[in-house]
């Protein structure tokens, strides 16, 4: 298998994955630092979606990257509708139908800003604007959809995750630019 296929396979399980993970542990505050009723669990991985959309657009363009986005799309759903989601519970309902949707609205979103600012010669702005935006879209759309008016506080919840976005966004720079320079240099020069 060649190395474009690996990547390809990889960075797509990859986002399945990290779907998963997010969609079960947003159901959890992050109850420290008395920060439950302004933060979950999923904040804290769900951010990586945008690595792995930005490293695929990187990598391989436009196309593939939504060709990405389709399958973690569908992984990250089918899983989290046999392993997260509790059919007697609206809110887990809720929050796989408001995942689905926020992540599909989201990423198209990563995808198309990132498109705009890649031939930008400073190397984080691409990855950096495209995460801050397709995190913005991601974060009001989930919320607004899976907690409205279930009183659980979204309103605060939506900021609170926002902000951990936007520093995890500021994060992900590194292994962005680690990925690109170690592996897509070498990959650039294969294909």
């Amino acid at each position: 298998m060649n190395l474009q296929k690996k990547l390809l396979i990889f960075l797509s399980l990859s986002m399945g994955i990290v779907v998963v993970t997010s969609n079960y542990l947003v159901q959890f505050p992050f109850n420290y630092l008395n920060l439950g009723e302004i933060l979950t669990f999923g904040a804290f991985s769900y951010p990586i979606t945008f690595l792995i959309t930005d490293l695929a657009n990187r990598a391989f363009g436009q196309q593939i990257a939504r060709k990405i986005v389709y399958i973690g799309f569908v992984i990250g759903i089918l899983l989290t509708l046999f392993v997260s989601t509790n059919f007697k519970d609206i809110i887990s309902i809720r929050i796989a139908i408001g995942s689905g949707f926020a992540f599909f609205i989201a990423q198209n979103l990563d995808i198309k800003v990132f498109d705009i600012f890649r031939k930008n010669k400073i190397w984080y702005l691409a990855p950096f604007i495209s995460s801050t935006i397709g995190s913005i879209a991601d974060t009001f759309l989930f919320f607004s959809i899976a907690f409205y008016n279930t009183g659980i506080p979204w309103i605060t919840l939506a900021v609170g995750d926002l902000l951990v976005k936007f520093l995890i966004a500021l994060i992900m720079l590194i292994p962005f630019r680690i990925f690109v320079k170690k592996y897509l240099i070498s990959f650039n020069q294969v294909t």
